[in-house]
């Protein structure tokens, strides 16, 4: 092996280090960040999200700002009050993570003009984020609405 093969070899592990290192903190941050979200605790979320993050919804125009993120988020939280998001799968490489989730709760409270009817929902969604500086930068959300809306609203006529 020659010198100059060790250095490229050196530099491609130290290299391959620091993504991993890089990605398992990016998976850190999102992990404690529901753990956060899962305990109501919002004001620890948006502190996670950069000024000019930008959330994005299947469906939907991109919104930006982290006001955007903790109104959805408090929409949600007065009409399933016990919502819990549990990690089913995550991946991550470079500044991204993609996670998907499984949304548990019972319908206490108004959701999008339906009122509460005390059901049990259960959902999935997927979910990518995109962080920079240590904090989410971006995220895209694409949760199986349809099958939250039929349990909500089933038996109904």
């Amino acid at each position: 092996m020659t010198p100059k093969q060790t250095t490229t070899e050196q530099t491609t592990t130290e290299q391959t280090t620091t993504e991993q290192a890089t990605a398992a903190a990016n998976v850190a941050l999102i992990r404690s960040t529901l753990d956060a979200f899962n305990a109501g605790d919002f004001d620890t979320c948006v502190a996670r999200l950069s000024p000019d993050f930008v959330m994005n919804l299947a469906g939907l125009l991109p919104m930006p700002g982290p006001d955007v993120w903790r109104q959805g988020a408090d929409l949600i939280r007065r009409a399933f009050p016990d919502l819990h998001a549990q990690i089913d799968d995550v991946v991550a490489a470079g500044d991204e993570v993609a996670l998907r989730l499984t949304f548990r709760g019972t319908h206490l409270g108004d959701y999008l003009g339906l009122p509460a009817t005390g059901r049990a929902i259960s959902y999935v969604s997927h979910e990518f984020y995109r962080i920079a500086d240590g904090l989410i930068a971006e995220e895209w959300i694409c949760s199986d609405t349809a099958t939250m809306q039929g349990q909500l609203t089933a038996g109904d006529a």
